[in-house]
């Protein structure tokens, strides 16, 4: 291991993905030979560098004294999600083909979504994660709004 590898800023904030896994060595082979992340620390915790971030992973488990009424469990209901990882690629064909070929079931081929590419792929442990490429958004088409959302775009 190499500790210049590890999430550690010298100055400022890194933004990590912390996941609560069921088999640490499974979502580690996940992440590491289907997805393409480094391993920089096998266990406890579980750490992958995948391109320009880390996904840190270790089993569940009950309250700690820093979160005295937290558990912490992988998904249990596949048909919901509060939160997902996104991948963002330069070239999704590409990626789709190379990710499925290694063992990723997409939940759909890339579909145009106008803004972008986009399709859906789950981990051993049933974390959903969106894998697109910018298209639209280049240039200034975006996605149809949800409907019944309220809002617009912000400029920045």
């Amino acid at each position: 291991m190499r500790t210049e590898d590890l999430p550690a800023p010298d100055t400022g904030i890194l933004l990590t993905h912390f996941l609560t896994v069921r088999d640490v060595p499974r979502s580690r082979r996940f992440y590491s030979e289907v997805l393409g992340g480094t391993v920089v620390l096998d266990e406890n915790p579980c750490v992958v560098k995948l391109a320009n971030g880390w996904i840190i992973m270790n089993p569940g488990g009950g309250p700690t004294p820093d979160k005295p009424d937290v558990t912490l469990a992988p998904p249990e209901d596949r048909g919901a999600a509060s939160a997902f990882l996104n991948i963002r690629v330069a070239d999704i064909a590409a990626c789709h083909r190379e990710w499925s070929a290694k063992g990723a079931e997409f939940l759909t081929p890339p579909l145009d979504r106008k803004a972008e590419l986009r399709c859906y792929l789950r981990d051993p442990d049933g974390y959903l994660i969106e894998v697109g490429q910018a298209t639209g958004m280049l240039s200034g088409v975006f996605a149809d709004p949800t409907p019944g959302a309220s809002g617009g775009r912000k400029s920045g």
